[in-house]
């Protein structure tokens, strides 16, 4: 396997400016990243959001048959409660009428006595003059109601129970999409996007989509069965009264839309601020130790104040407008609630309806527009959960890298040979970078490829590995095009170290394993005596059994380096890369280290990068690129012959400096002294 686990973006690709809020990218992947650019499609976002809970369709057809029972129960109480008050009512108004006398004789001695109202009250009451309330009966109508609203109350934390595990299952599954979906993208992609950015759209941005999830859809389902129940109980009860309910309907929806509107902007920014933020501050935190050595805390400090006030003013604006959708809503509700009651009262008094019906009416109505207001108090919360679901649409949309062969090619005889034909390449199609260029590397041999920065060095071997797709001719490793192999068969004949060093939270043993999982204890102890890990391991209390932590602060940067380079010999690849890979390590660490290859590269091919001309005076070939191009190539003495550009560069580390004051003189030149221990 490879013996690294991710790549570094290569540094002769154009790094990508950081652009202000509202800038564009360039490149195929330029609209990837920054959703304040563009209106968020709301419709169809939250479509395919709700789409996701697909593949539990019957526990979410368990969880409205539960919400449309527990509904439907409370839906009922306001009614049987209306029984109540009627009963109370009519033993009320029954003790204040003469005892023996019948329900007809009390409404006529009303109606003789000029108090039409009250008789017409009466005639609508089922009312036995002298009786008072009966209690028995009171007592099983609220045993009843009370029965309703705990059975209710169970169905409804049910449906809860059962909501939250689709819910969270569903985020499940989101998050396996895009881990496996990153593992599927181009480098290019990630070339492209700030680490912080992307980072927030995986972490904050997903679980932003689990709570708005989980608070919306309950609320949002039993809201919608609450109107539709209330709703066909004001109609039974009272059509009249149900029209003067319904005037809040169109009001309530005019007023949601407008505000919704206005902070749905809002979201689409407070969303995209906050990943810029987390990038700068990912950014800053990283490079912790260079900002304090070169005194740019101000400088941090302001833009992250500055990045802050942007997300503080975007948030403070989608929270706020979406914030007055609740008391705007409060304020129509209450409205329309005293409309119904002097609506009610009326009928009451004119014996057009029991006061239980106005008493359950009202109840209705405010159950009516109660849940009309927690659908519009959510559309704060619905809108910031779709504007993160479209953000981690846009990463799980990004195009992948090409697929591999159906029938992949394998290399049946691996030695190492890798031979470049007529390679082309450009990483954006108006900057040629690489052309026309061909070279073979013969197996156990050492390949230097020097030059300076930005001549295309990381690119080559980039290209071996895969990172990128060539625009024009091939690659072949042991005669086989790399683009029939599949990329893990590929990278994993591969053994590749870099210049930055990634080790993870674990033990030496652990690290070194890692370039080759099932290794023996003695394979690994060989692969560190021979990179010279096991000689400062040694010297630790813990040894191999040394935990490293995260940033790996406990070893130094050399010591790191050497055990990445013991990880990839571990991994026994055919082809060895090293880019910069001996920068980190002193002097005579080096040179023993370069003795250590020689006698472990037997039917293996080494690509070393390096800037350090005198690491790479033994390869077996160097290749001097300029622009993209080997303009010269040979053995370190051909080339120094050759007069050429790495005579150029060669003098350009070595030739002593001319001091200012001095007199010209002729540059000598001089060859550097062999190193104790130099294989020269």
């Amino acid at each position: 396997m490879s013996a690294v686990p991710q790549q570094k973006p290569a540094a002769d690709a154009p790094t990508p400016k950081r652009l202000p809020p509202g800038g564009q990218r360039g490149g195929p992947h330029g609209g990837v990243g920054m959703p304040a650019e563009r209106s968020m499609n709301f419709g169809p976002s939250a479509r395919r959001l709700l789409g996701r809970l697909r593949p539990q369709r019957l526990q979410l057809v368990a969880v409205i048959a539960l919400a449309v029972l527990s509904v439907g129960l409370s839906v009922v109480g306001p009614k049987v409660l209306g029984w109540a008050t009627d009963l109370i009512f009519t033993g009320v108004i029954g003790r204040q009428l003469p005892a023996g006398t019948t329900a007809d004789q009390a409404v006529d001695a009303a109606r003789a006595a000029g108090n039409d109202s009250f008789a017409d009250m009466l005639a609508r009451m089922d009312v036995v003059p002298g009786v008072g309330i009966d209690f028995a009966a009171l007592a099983r109508v609220l045993l009843l109601a009370l029965g309703l609203y705990v059975a209710a109350s169970l169905l409804m934390w049910w449906q809860g129970w059962l909501l939250n595990g689709v819910v969270q299952r569903t985020v499940l599954r989101l998050r396996a999409e895009v881990e496996d979906k990153l593992n599927r993208l181009p480098l290019p992609y990630f070339d492209r996007q700030p680490r912080g950015e992307l980072l927030s759209r995986v972490t904050n941005d997903i679980d932003n989509i689990s709570t708005s999830l989980q608070q919306t859809l309950s609320q949002l389902l039993t809201s919608l069965l609450t109107v539709v129940g209330v709703l066909a109980m004001m109609f039974w009860i009272s059509p009249l009264l149900a029209l003067v309910a319904l005037v809040a309907v169109p009001v309530s929806v005019v007023v949601t839309t407008a505000i919704a509107k206005r902070s749905q902007r809002q979201f689409i920014a407070q969303w995209a601020h906050t990943g810029e933020l987390n990038g700068h501050i990912e950014e800053a935190f990283t490079g912790h130790e260079l900002v304090k050595v070169f005194g740019r805390q101000r400088e941090v400090e302001a833009a992250f104040t500055a990045k802050n006030d942007e997300l503080f003013r975007a948030s403070f604006g989608a929270q706020f407008i979406s914030g007055i959708i609740m008391p705007a809503m409060m304020f129509v509700g209450n409205l329309s609630y005293v409309a119904i009651a002097v609506v009610g009262g009326l009928r009451v008094a004119s014996g057009s309806m029991s006061l239980g019906d106005v008493q359950a009416f009202i109840q209705y109505s405010r159950q009516f527009t109660q849940p009309l207001t927690q659908v519009a108090s959510m559309a704060n919360l619905l809108q910031s959960g779709v504007a993160s679901a479209e953000r981690v649409f846009a990463v799980l949309d990004a195009d992948e890298q090409s697929p591999d062969p159906a029938d992949p090619a394998r290399v049946r005889d691996p030695h190492g040979r890798v031979e470049f034909a007529h390679v082309s390449f450009r990483y954006t199609p108006d900057r040629p970078l690489i052309e026309d260029l061909s070279l073979v590397a013969e197996p156990g041999h050492t390949v230097a490829i020097v030059g300076p920065t930005g001549a295309g060095k990381t690119t080559l071997v980039n290209l071996v590995m895969r990172f990128y797709e060539l625009d024009a001719g091939r690659i072949t490793l042991d005669g086989v095009d790399v683009t029939t192999m599949s990329r893990d068969d590929l990278r994993g004949r591969i053994g590749m170290v870099l210049q930055e060093t990634w080790l993870f939270g674990g033990t030496i043993r652990d690290n070194i394993a890692y370039g080759r999982p099932g290794a023996t204890e003695e394979e690994i102890v060989a692969a560190a005596r021979a990179t010279f890990v096991d000689r400062f391991v040694r010297s630790l209390p813990d040894g191999y059994d040394t935990v490293i932590d995260e940033e790996g602060s406990n070893v130094s940067a050399g010591e790191k380096q050497l055990i990445t380079i013991a990880r990839a010999f571990l991994a026994e690849p055919s082809l060895l890369i090293l880019d910069e890979a001996t920068s980190s390590v002193d002097t005579r660490t080096e040179v023993l280290l370069q003795r250590a290859m020689a006698a472990l590269r037997s039917d293996r091919t080494s690509f070393v990068i390096a800037h350090r001309l005198s690491t790479i005076r033994d390869a077996d070939l160097i290749l001097m690129m300029e622009d993209g191009r080997i303009v010269e190539q040979g053995t370190h003495d051909e080339l120094l012959a050759a007069q050429g550009a790495y005579h150029r560069l060669y003098r350009s580390q070595f030739t002593a400096a001319i001091q200012p004051d001095s007199e010209p003189r002729p540059d000598p030149e001089p060859e550097p002294a062999p190193l104790e221990g130099s294989t020269r």
